[in-house]
C-alpha cells in the first residue's frame, strides 16, 4: 500500500489542509493499494484561488500556444500508458487489455484531437457588420465519475483547455490514483501553474463545495441523475453554467428484419463491457414476439461466455446495488435465464453476468439505472410498440437500432428520443457529440461540441 499525501494546486504538489484520507481499495481482491488524502473546503478554495489568478494569461494565451501545451499532454499520457493501464485495472478492476485500448487508448486520441482543434479552431468570426468572438467562461468545476476515470478527465479539461479556462478537478473517492497521474501529465507537459488543479475527496464536502463556490463560472459534472439534479439546483441559484451528464437506460431495438444472432451477440458484449459500468450501455434489449424466444436463447448462451471475461464492479456497495436490482427484477416476475444475484467468486466485487428474460416495461429493472452487467430482455407487438418502450423511460443518453436495410434503422432511430444511437452496430466515435435528451442531461462532451461548451459568446458591432 502506498500513502498519497497532497494536492496539485497552483503548479505543486502541497499538503492537504486536513488529516483525513481516503483508502483506495482494488476491487478484485478488496485489498488496500493506497491513500489519498480527503480533501476539505480549504483545499478546494485554495484550487480554485489558483485558477481564478490563472484565468488571465491563460486565456489570453494564443490558441497555437495553448494546442502545443495540449499536445505536449497528449505526449506526456502516451508516455504514461502502462502505468496508467495498471492503475486503472488496480482501482477499478478493469481487465489489464481493455484498460489498454479503451480506458487509456481512446483518451489520448481525445486529447489529440483537442490540442489540434485549439490551433484551428474560429474563435473569431464576422457576421454581418459584427465581429463575433468566442471566449472561455472562466474557471471550470470539473467533477468526474470512477467508471472511466481518465476518460472523463480528459472529456472535461482539454476542451476547457482548449477554450481557454482553467480547471479544479474533483475525481471520484474510489478512483483517485489515475487522476493523480493525470495531474503529473500536466505538469510534465509544463501547463502554467494554476491552469489546472487537482484535489481529491469525497463528493458531500470538496464536491458539493466545488459546485457552490462563488469563483468557479461552470460546473461540468458525469454521474447520477439524483446528483446531478442537486448540482443544477446550486448552479441555478448561482445563475451559473452547468454540463451535465448523467444516467440512462438506452434500448437495443432489433427489428424483424435485422440479423437476429449478430444484433444479441453484440448487444450483449456491450453490456458486459466494463462490467455493465458504463452509461450508455443498452440495457434494455426489445425483440419482436416472434422471435423472442430465440433472443433469450442466445443471449443466455452469450452471456455465459463472460463469466471469466469480466472484471468486477467498483465496490461493495455497487455489488450489493446490482445483486439488488436482479433480487427485485425476479421479485416482479423477470425469469433468470443467465446468472443470477448469487456470488460467482470468494473474494472481489463480482457479478455474474446475468440476463433477465420475461421483462415487461414498468418493471424497475426496465426503468432503472443498474450500472452492471445486466440485461434485460423485453418483447414487442409491432415498431409502434418497439418505440413506445423504447421512449418510455425518463433517460435518452444512447441506444442501438439493428435492422436488414440501413435506411429502416436510421429511420427508427429518428425517432428515438436520446443523444446517441448505434446503427447495425456502429462503433463508438469519440468525436463525435456525447450528451442526453430528457433526465440524462444537460450539453455535450467531444468533439467541436464539447468545447464550445466551455465558450461563451461576445458580439462588437460595427
Amino acid at each position: 500500500m502506498k500513502a498519497h499525501d497532497g494536492m496539485y494546486i497552483d503548479g505543486a504538489w502541497r499538503p492537504a489542509a486536513g488529516r483525513d484520507v481516503i483508502e483506495v481499495v482494488n476491487p478484485a481482491d478488496e485489498q488496500v493499494i493506497g491513500t489519498v488524502p480527503a480533501g476539505t473546503a480549504e483545499d478546494v478554495d485554495a484550487a480554485v484561488r489558483a485558477a481564478r489568478a490563472a484565468l488571465p494569461g491563460w486565456s489570453a494565451t494564443p490558441p497555437a500556444e495553448r494546442a502545443a501545451r495540449l499536445a505536449a499532454l497528449r505526449d506526456a499520457l502516451a508516455a504514461r500508458e502502462e502505468e496508467i493501464a495498471g492503475t486503472v485495472t488496480a482501482e477499478l478492476g478493469s481487465p489489464l487489455a481493455f484498460s489498454r485500448t479503451v480506458h487509456v487508448g481512446m483518451p489520448i486520441a481525445v486529447a489529440g484531437f483537442y490540442a489540434g482543434l485549439a490551433a484551428t479552431y474560429a474563435f473569431e468570426e464576422k457576421v454581418g457588420n459584427s465581429t463575433v468572438y468566442h471566449e472561455p467562461v472562466g474557471v471550470v468545476g470539473a467533477i468526474t465519475p470512477w467508471n472511466y476515470p481518465l476518460h472523463q478527465i480528459v472529456a472535461k479539461a482539454t476542451p476547457a483547455l482548449a477554450a481557454g479556462c482553467t480547471v479544479v478537478l474533483k475525481p471520484a473517492e474510489d478512483t483517485p490514483l489515475t487522476a493523480r497521474l493525470f495531474a503529473g501529465a500536466v505538469d510534465e507537459a509544463g501547463l502554467p501553474a494554476g491552469v489546472f488543479n487537482l484535489v481529491t475527496g469525497v463528493g458531500p464536502v470538496a464536491g458539493q463545495e466545488l459546485a457552490e463556490h462563488p469563483d468557479v463560472d461552470l460546473v461540468s459534472f458525469t454521474g447520477s441523475t439524483a446528483v446531478g439534479r442537486r448540482i443544477g439546483a446550486i448552479a441555478g441559484a448561482a445563475v451559473k453554467k452547468v454540463a451535465l451528464e448523467l444516467g440512462g437506460k438506452s434500448a437495443n431495438v432489433i427489428l424483424p428484419s435485422a440479423d437476429l444472432a449478430r444484433a444479441v451477440n453484440v448487444g450483449v458484449a456491450n453490456v458486459m463491457s466494463n462490467s455493465g459500468q458504463t452509461c450508455s450501455a443498452w440495457t434494455r434489449m426489445l425483440v419482436h414476439h416472434d422471435q423472442y424466444e430465440e433472443a433469450v436463447a442466445l443471449a443466455a448462451t452469450a452471456a455465459a461466455k463472460y463469466g471469466e471475461r469480466i472484471g468486477p464492479v467498483v465496490n461493495a456497495k455497487q455489488r450489493a446495488r446490482v445483486r439488488g436490482y436482479i433480487e427485485k427484477g425476479v421479485a416482479e416476475g423477470a425469469r433468470v435465464v443467465a446468472g443470477g444475484p448469487g456470488s460467482p467468486r470468494e473474494r472481489g466485487y463480482f457479478v455474474s453476468p446475468t440476463v433477465l428474460a420475461d421483462v415487461t416495461p414498468g418493471m424497475t429493472v426496465a426503468q432503472e439505472e443498474i450500472f452492471g452487467p445486466v440485461l434485460s430482455i423485453l418483447r414487442y407487438d409491432d415498431e409502434e410498440d418497439a418505440l413506445r418502450i423504447a421512449n418510455g423511460t425518463v433517460y435518452g443518453l444512447a441506444g442501438a437500432v439493428w435492422a436488414g436495410d440501413e435506411a429502416e434503422a436510421v429511420a427508427f432511430a429518428r425517432r428515438l428520443d436520446t443523444g446517441q444511437v448505434d446503427i447495425n452496430g456502429g462503433r463508438f466515435n469519440p468525436l463525435a457529440p456525447f450528451g442526453g435528451y430528457k433526465q440524462s442531461g444537460v450539453g455535450r462532451e467531444l468533439g467541436t461540441h464539447g468545447l464550445t461548451e466551455y465558450l461563451q459568446t461576445k458580439s462588437l458591432q460595427f
